[in-house]
């Protein structure tokens, strides 16, 4: 079985554009910086919760604490997904007790990754919140969690994946739609 594009959901321009757009919610349902910190899931949320932090700046000027998750040890597939998981580093660097966190990750599907990262989380303190932010969400939830921020939804099949490429890892922005072919 083999994967084949089924259409280009966003270019580079418009993953732009909606990491803006993202940036300035996040600013206005925050009034501002204050207390406000963003943490990624690792690998693309790290990239984009990097990049919303960025613009955020350069729109209001208040710098936003980043930290970056790795939910490996936290999900309930460990087993399953290989017999010697990689396990990377959680990087946050700050006190997360008390602070607006805005989680960020690429595409949101089942919700069993936000959960591990919830669990992470609120295992390094106690937030005064927890706002999710997405650049895709495609649907399919096995769980009762959905985004405060969404870049685009994107109605999928089970059959169908979404890939969001970022110049930091792939060398270019944009996001692909995949249909799985016999």
């Amino acid at each position: 079985m083999t994967l084949k594009i089924k259409s280009k959901l966003m270019d580079n321009q418009m993953v732009q554009r909606t990491l803006t757009r993202i940036s300035h919610e996040i600013l206005e349902r925050n009034k501002g910086t204050a207390n406000l910190a963003i943490v990624g899931i690792r690998c693309r949320g790290a990239y984009l919760a990097q990049r919303i932090a960025q613009m955020i700046k350069e729109i209001d000027g208040g710098k936003v604490p980043v930290g970056i998750l790795d939910i490996t040890l936290y999900r309930d597939d460990l087993t399953m997904i290989a017999a010697c998981p990689v396990v990377h580093s959680t990087k946050i660097d700050f006190d997360i007790d008390e602070k607006k966190v805005v989680l960020v990750d690429d595409v949101l599907f089942t919700g069993r990754t936000i959960r591990c990262a919830l669990d992470e989380l609120i295992d390094l303190g106690r937030p005064q919140n927890i706002q999710l932010a997405v650049l895709i969400d495609r649907g399919h939830r096995e769980l009762p969690i959905r985004a405060d921020y969404v870049g685009k939804n994107v109605p999928t099949t089970r059959e169908e994946s979404v890939e969001v490429r970022l110049e930091e890892v792939d060398g270019n922005d944009e996001v692909i739609l995949f249909t799985k072919e016999e």
